[in-house]
């Protein structure tokens, strides 16, 4: 029986590495939901290219979490074996005495190593150095095609896109994929088959522009050089494809006012602390909204059915505003428009609010005749549909934009500026044109 036991144990040990080696994706959304500390002790029965595999679909907090729980020796072999890019990611969130110990772990074998992640943590967030990749291969474009292919072989290089070739001050001149090299004549020089560079990116590119780049050249790999011009890592697209997922995801959290790093499985005292400020924010921006209603409290008190079709014309207001926000907030963040676009987007947004408050103005209007057999009523409803809609959706599309153009992150507080916005617009478009039209309505 033990030993019947010992081979079903080996099995689904077998069967367990085999499914995180195919799946890595998989397996990482399994791993998210389970304890830090039983994520770290399943991963440690498993060899290190399978966990590295599954490592860069982790989300960040969750991956810091295992990380932390992890033997310091297992984790100092992951952080050798990792891309550098993700290396430095998770180096740089570490606490500093724990980053200092494992780099002292890792001097040991890996000094020259220790030495570039040192000099990769020195350059600011956000940029292309942190982004990038330090495994590249890089050839002389005068050797051949048969001599590169018995390099890459000897040095046992996997997983390569694209190879680089170099003139002759040893600086990017071409570039060719691994199929184009395999497929080459043997006595071909490296030179003959390369392609001319497409882009190449700066050490201290932002991230905004790394993401334009990709977007506009459509590169599978950009080359990343310092300042004199000599290359010193990748970029990937889809790096940047998870770089930029994980922005979208965060700034769906930010635009309601919940910290980026909250999670599904965070504690609840820990959603509490980062949720109560910005609840508290919002409720004085309510009472801002509540301020314009007590304005017209006269008009309100002779013309009762205003109360009650109030949260109709906020109600429509926001969500149209909510729609223009969610839409400029994709643009920004997925790079399809910079704050140089304002004025389209703008016109864009405001017909685009004219002809949709148009379409519900006629709706409601109709819906408000049957109910209340009133025109003057109807009318009022309609033309303030047509207006708030039309703020509502210019607001949408001005508030992150002037945010970022400030400098300040528009996804943090855009929904909170324009739920204000709306609110008080729906009021006002509602209980002015009541004002100016308080003749034709029923009174009581």
């Amino acid at each position: 029986m033990n030993a019947l036991e010992k081979r079903l144990d080996s099995a689904a040990e077998q069967l367990s590495q085999t499914f995180m080696a195919n799946y890595p994706q998989k397996s990482a959304r399994h791993l998210e939901p389970l304890d830090a500390e039983e994520a770290a002790e399943l991963l440690q029965s498993q060899p290190l290219h399978v966990i590295a595999g599954l490592w860069k679909y982790l989300p960040a907090g969750t991956s810091d979490a295992i990380f932390s729980a992890l033997p310091q020796p297992l984790a100092a072999r992951l952080i050798a074996y990792l891309d550098s890019h993700l290396a430095i990611s998770l180096l740089s969130r570490l606490e500093t005495e724990r980053r200092q110990a494992l780099m002292e772990d890792l001097k040991a074998e890996h000094a020259t190593l220790v030495s570039e992640y040192q000099s990769l943590l020195e350059y600011p967030e956000d940029t292309a150095a942190r982004m990038m990749t330090t495994k590249v291969q890089a050839f002389s474009g005068d050797i051949s095609a048969s001599d590169a292919l018995a390099i890459l072989r000897r040095n046992q290089i996997k997983a390569l896109d694209t190879l680089y070739i170099l003139d002759g001050n040893q600086q990017p001149s071409g570039e060719l994929s691994i199929q184009e090299l395999i497929l080459a004549p043997p006595n071909s020089q490296m030179m003959d088959l390369a392609k001319p560079l497409r882009t190449t990116l700066s050490a201290l590119d932002d991230k905004d522009m790394v993401i334009e780049r990709f977007e506009g050249f459509r590169c599978r790999n950009i080359p990343v050089l310092d300042p004199q011009g000599q290359l010193i890592g990748s970029i990937g697209y889809f790096d940047v494809y998870q770089s930029t997922k994980e922005d979208l995801a965060a700034d769906l959290q930010t635009m309601v006012g919940v910290s980026k790093e909250e999670k599904a499985l965070s504690s609840s005292w820990f959603a509490f602390s980062k949720r109560q400020p910005w609840l508290q924010i919002n409720l004085l921006t309510a009472f801002a909204a509540a301020a314009v209603v007590g304005a017209f409290e006269g008009l309100i008190a002779q013309v009762t059915a205003l109360a009650i079709l109030l949260p109709v014309a906020a109600g429509q207001s926001g969500n149209a505003g909510a729609q223009a926000l969610a839409v400029t907030m994709r643009g920004l963040t997925l790079r399809e428009i910079t704050t140089k676009h304002w004025r389209k987007v703008l016109f864009k947004e405001m017909a685009a609010g004219a002809m949709n408050g148009v379409v519900i103005a006629i709706t409601c209007a109709i819906g408000v005749y049957v109910w209340s057999q009133s025109i003057g009523l109807a009318l009022v409803i309609a033309l303030a549909m047509v207006s708030s809609l039309v703020i509502a959706c210019s607001a949408g599309a001005l508030v992150p934009i002037v945010l970022k153009k400030a400098g300040l992150d528009p996804a943090q507080s855009s929904s909170i500026v324009l739920t204000t916005i709306t609110d008080i617009a729906g009021f006002m478009s509602f209980l002015g044109i009541a004002l100016l039209l308080a003749d034709m309505l029923p009174k009581g």
